[in-house]
């Protein structure tokens, strides 16, 4: 039985992937980085994740596209809705091919929203709490 690797810091996630892998990767974590200045990043799911009042983005590599990860409650994909037309999508990933472009700015663009969403929903339930 193969073990599964885990891992503690998203270097040591990005490192296990061929160089041109660890290229894209280190892009979109940099788009990330510029849309969430402030965000920590974590390993969550064995993935890169980035949390500001809890996880706001996750991504990966998988066999033929690398993915982003961004929880539903953020409305994401809805408005980014004809940006992602030509990408498949499921209810918390969109998924870009290995053999096409990576749109690094689209991926910048919806971190940035998903964090104002993220903000917005924090807002909300500390004012609830007082």
């Amino acid at each position: 039985m193969m073990k599964t690797a885990t891992f503690e810091t998203p270097e040591q996630y990005i490192a296990q992937f061929p160089a041109a892998d660890q290229a894209v990767l280190k892009k979109i974590r940099a788009a990330i980085r510029k849309a969430l200045p402030t965000a920590e990043e974590v390993i969550s799911y064995q993935m890169p994740t980035f949390k500001v009042h809890g996880a706001v983005i996750y991504y990966a590599s998988c066999k033929a596209h690398y993915a982003v990860y961004i929880p539903p409650t953020y409305g994401v994909y809805e408005a980014f809705k004809k940006e992602l037309k030509p990408y498949k999508l499921t209810k918390s990933a969109a998924q870009f091919p290995k053999s096409e472009a990576i749109p690094y700015e689209l991926i910048q663009q919806m971190a940035e929203y998903a964090g104002a969403q993220n903000e917005l929903l924090a807002k909300k339930k500390t004012a609830k709490a007082r």
